[in-house]
């Protein structure tokens, strides 16, 4: 599985998850944090087809919100309904400049 993970952000421009079950969560987060740790600068979308994702982003918000994801981390992940405006914003993407990538046990 980590072969393929690799080989597929070695040829992408840009990661771009669908609905799906398990396998799409787990590379979805690996390329996020891969995006978190500075391994790649490509963006990473969420075609939010029907409000699947809502309940996802949602997490990471409360993530976001409890202290364990640092807010500016949030645009790591470009969320749109609509896929040719996802595209656009992808296209559009600049990576962020993040500040630390992780938390202190006392900061939480």
């Amino acid at each position: 599985m980590h072969e393929r993970k690799q080989t597929m952000a070695d040829l992408a421009h840009a990661f771009v998850a669908m609905p799906g079950g398990f396998g799409t969560f787990d590379e979805l987060f690996e390329i996020v944090t891969w995006a978190q740790i500075a391994i790649h600068s490509k963006p990473v979308g969420l075609l939010d087809t029907d409000g699947y994702f809502g309940p996802l982003v949602a997490l990471v918000d409360h993530a976001i919100a409890e202290g364990f994801v640092p807010a500016d981390q949030r645009a790591l992940l470009v969320v749109r309904r609509d896929a040719e405006e996802l595209l656009d914003a992808l296209a559009a993407y600049v990576l962020p400049v993040l500040g630390r990538k992780w938390v202190e046990p006392k900061e939480r």
